[in-house]
């Protein structure tokens, strides 16, 4: 086992920064553990290693660079990305973007009690009291020249707001089309540059900030980051592409077998009924969502589940056991029909009818229940009980549920 003790007695001799060969470092350890060999999150996450230093420059097989950190505005600045998800009102920039990745970037900004500003494709470097009007810009969206001179801008404005560069520690928390635009730029000043969530999907951005810790994944550039939350929401509330179940039927599955994520919707007839049903309002539109496929989160076994499976087997299918949506549905009919029991060949004609669905793939399984929990806390869908707040909506579906048998999907 590795003992670090030799590593942090030689670095309370250092007064700013030291590199070290890797040579030097296995045998000042006793060997490097094997993650330190293919895991950028590795030499980003526990610090107690090398305490009171930050590893920067990390060159696998070849060296480290270690710089000591300074705390608070001497050493430290935090910049977190702007997203797509706003409230539709000005706001401080803090509190303008609503999205559940930038509240969690926000929550660890302000925790570490360095300074931090957001990065905004609109307005460059804002500070996080600057009050805002809702803007659609996303900077991936901008072409090459309006990226480069955003990075130019932001690298001048933070010179401006907080000094030389020269010996600082950026923090960068965003999106790589906001990183890339200004990486190298803030080297140049002299600045050392950390992005711990490089290379991570979404889902596993979320997981790093809700545990504490980066995840064990490698930074490798084939690392594919799954689609952000906006995009994924956006495309769930498109409602031209929703179709009916016998067109999703006609596909044969045809790119749907594969992990994602789908959203349910209803016609006015249709929310109608189920507002008799539940004894409250119901709107026509978006009415549940949810995914299929994900990896378990205890297990961390792969599900051989899929969009096409999902729908057409447990949703479309003349079991309500199997399907939470389909038994949610069934038991709120069987209380607008006044009927005793689901009666599941009406549930099926009823779905036909009066719903449509849209099906979006997502590739990362991994990623794909920490998706489904962000997307469901934007959507807020009426019918979804799991990973949501309860409301009198709820609370009456869940009551109407009780006598239809308990839901095995």
């Amino acid at each position: 086992m590795a003992d670090w003790t030799p590593l942090r007695n030689a670095l309370a001799s250092v007064e700013d920064r030291v590199t070290y060969t890797w040579a030097e470092l296995e045998e000042m350890i006793g060997g490097l553990p094997r993650s330190a060999y293919v895991y950028d999150a590795f030499w980003r996450g526990d610090r107690s290693r090398w305490r009171g230093f930050t590893a920067v420059d990390v060159k696998f097989h070849e060296s480290v660079t270690f710089v000591r950190r300074v705390s608070g505005a001497a050493g430290i600045v935090v910049l977190v990305g702007c997203v797509k998800t706003k409230l539709d009102r000005s706001a401080p920039a803090q509190d303008l973007y609503t999205s559940p990745l930038f509240l969690k970037q926000r929550a660890y900004a302000e925790s570490t009690g360095a300074p931090w500003f957001v990065l905004s494709a609109e307005h460059g470097l804002v500070r996080p009291e600057t009050v805002l009007e809702p803007y659609e810009r996303r900077l991936s969206a901008q072409p090459r020249d309006y990226r480069r001179a955003w990075g130019i801008r932001v690298v001048g404005q933070l010179t401006e707001t907080i000094g030389p560069l020269d010996g600082k520690v950026v923090h960068l928390h965003a999106g790589s089309a906001y990183t890339d635009a200004i990486r190298d730029l803030l080297r140049s000043e002299g600045a050392e540059v950390e992005e711990p969530l490089r290379g991570l999907s979404l889902g596993k951005r979320l997981s790093w900030y809700r545990d504490g810790a980066p995840p064990a994944a490698p930074s490798s550039p084939a690392s594919v980051d799954a689609p952000e939350v906006p995009e994924l929401v956006e495309r769930l509330c498109a409602p031209g592409s929703a179709v009916t179940p016998a067109e999703f039927q006609a596909t044969g599955g045809a790119g749907l077998r594969t992990p994602g994520l789908y959203s349910w919707w209803v016609d006015r007839d249709g929310a109608c009924e189920l507002a008799a049903g539940l004894r409250h309002p119901v709107e026509p539109g978006l009415i549940y969502a949810g995914q299929a496929g994900a990896t378990r989160p205890r297990s961390g076994r792969r599900s051989r589940n899929t969009l096409w499976g999902r729908i057409r087997s447990m949703h479309l299918g003349r079991r309500h056991e199997f399907s939470t949506f389909r038994r949610s549905l069934g038991s709120v009919l069987a209380s607008a029909w006044d009927e005793p029991d689901i009666d599941e060949e009406r549930l099926s004609a009823w779905m036909h009818r009066h719903l449509r669905l849209i099906a979006v793939p997502v590739d990362d399984a991994d990623a794909l229940g920490d998706l489904e929990a962000a997307v469901l806390a934007a959507l807020d869908p009426p019918l979804n009980l799991s990973k949501m707040p309860r409301n009198p909506v709820r609370d009456r579906l869940t009551t109407l549920r009780r006598p239809h048998g308990r839901n095995s999907s």
